[in-house]
């Protein structure tokens, strides 16, 4: 719905947000993405901050330690590792399915193909670990017990 529409429904709402938008380029750095995020914090003095996407757990990390010192909700529609709870967490919003659903799902597939094996292959760092848990105890489930780590210096940029 479109702030325009959300107005025109519900006509008796006088305030109106001001909406600040910080482009991400595939180039921008996450250390840059997140000097953004303070920027909104410190100079546009914001009211929350919707995004980025996608951010990994790491980025999500320094923004809710951000939100928490600002007392500025954060809300992510990609932060997906369970690691990343709201618990405990008043101004953090994560808006995702977590890892677990996707697992679920996956092995549902697994199980559903007749498959019987499947090898997840995966980044050795933190974001590609995040799931590693949750994935492998729904590969027991679907009798698909290997897993291959990636080293993070194997990878090959195509820059």
């Amino acid at each position: 719905m479109a702030l325009s529409d959300f107005y025109v429904s519900h006509g008796v709402i006088t305030i109106r947000p001001s909406l600040f938008s910080k482009p991400r380029t595939p180039r921008v750095r996450s250390s840059v993405l997140l000097l953004a995020g303070l920027d909104l914090v410190k100079n546009f003095a914001v009211q929350a901050i919707l995004g980025p996407n996608p951010i990994t757990s790491m980025q999500a990390r320094f923004l809710i330690n951000l939100g928490e010192k600002a007392h500025e909700p954060i809300i992510t529609f990609s932060a997906t590792s369970p690691s990343l709870t709201s618990l405990g967490r008043p101004y953090f919003f994560r808006i995702a399915q977590n890892d677990i659903a996707q697992v679920k799902t996956i092995s549902a597939i697994i199980q559903a193909f007749g498959w019987k094996e499947a090898v997840p292959i995966y980044i050795d760092n933190e974001y590609g670990e995040g799931i590693i848990p949750f994935l492998t105890s729904a590969l027991q489930l679907a009798r698909c017990g290997y897993l291959c780590p990636l080293p993070v210096s194997s990878i090959v940029s195509h820059r």
